[in-house]
């Protein structure tokens, strides 16, 4: 099994970027496809950007395109988002998961471990 840690979500200002890590320990990264999903206050998780277990092909949500940048570090067990251009409808607690078969998807239940979330707040 994989630990996943997310870490730093912070508040910032719209138009600005921030670097979201997610540290695996327990197995390693390179076992497993990754994601980065968040979810606003009363709604579902939703994927927003995914990367395979190599870390040689990403897949992104429209939402996100352009903006944000999945990455991979296996060597060190870390997976990173890189978000720019942020809007205050990005704004919500944001999720590292990971799934062995999980291909590219965007789809909560492809994911079989989860982060417990860090929160990113976009104010205009």
């Amino acid at each position: 099994q994989v630990q996943l840690v997310e870490s730093g979500g912070d508040s910032v200002q719209a138009g600005g970027s921030l670097s979201l890590s997610c540290a695996a320990s327990g197995s390693s990264a390179s076992n497993y496809y990754m994601a980065w999903f968040r979810q606003f206050p009363g709604k579902e998780r939703e994927g927003i950007t995914a990367i395979s277990a190599g870390g040689g092909m990403t897949n992104y949500a429209d939402s996100v395109k352009g903006r944000f940048t999945i990455s991979k570090d296996n060597a060190n067990n870390m997976l990173h988002l890189q978000m720019n251009s942020l809007k205050p409808e990005d704004t919500a607690m944001y999720y590292c998961a990971a799934g062995r078969r999980a291909g590219l998807s965007l789809t909560e239940s492809a994911y079989n471990y989860w982060g417990q979330g860090t929160q990113v707040t976009v104010s205009s």
